[in-house]
């Protein structure tokens, strides 16, 4: 096969990439979009559980603790949380690539084919 049709099937390919990259990129925001939409509800929640428990406390001290307890659920809650997004975030952006990296892998051997000539040509000496 030669380079130009190596070429215009690698334009092709990069058109199918780009359409494939198009549906992860809609599929990955819905499922980031529903995590984080998820994330949110539980806070609320927590937070609303949070505010009857310490409005029912009999002292100070169990006021305290309370928020103390809640104060450190919510600090886990959300670490967890953003590290979920981020672990999505990453998958996606991984997965939105590999169509572009086998394009690619494709196109560097025809591409040193093409070249090699010319050097060749150009320097006098076999690489």
């Amino acid at each position: 096969m030669s380079a130009n049709w190596t070429y215009l099937n690698f334009g092709k390919e990069q058109l199918e990439s780009a359409t494939s990259v198009t549906a992860t990129l809609a599929k990955n925001v819905q499922m980031i979009i529903a995590e984080a939409t998820d994330a949110s509800k539980k806070s609320i929640e927590s937070y609303s559980a949070y505010i009857d428990e310490i409005l029912g406390a009999k002292s100070l001290d169990q006021a305290i603790e309370i928020q103390s307890d809640y104060l450190k659920s919510a600090y886990e809650t959300a670490v967890a949380e953003a590290t979920k997004l981020s672990d999505l975030s990453t998958g996606f952006v991984k997965e939105a690539f590999k169509p572009f990296e086998s394009a690619f892998g494709k196109l560097q051997p025809s591409a040193a084919v093409a070249i090699k000539p010319a050097v060749v040509a150009k320097t006098g000496k076999v690489a």
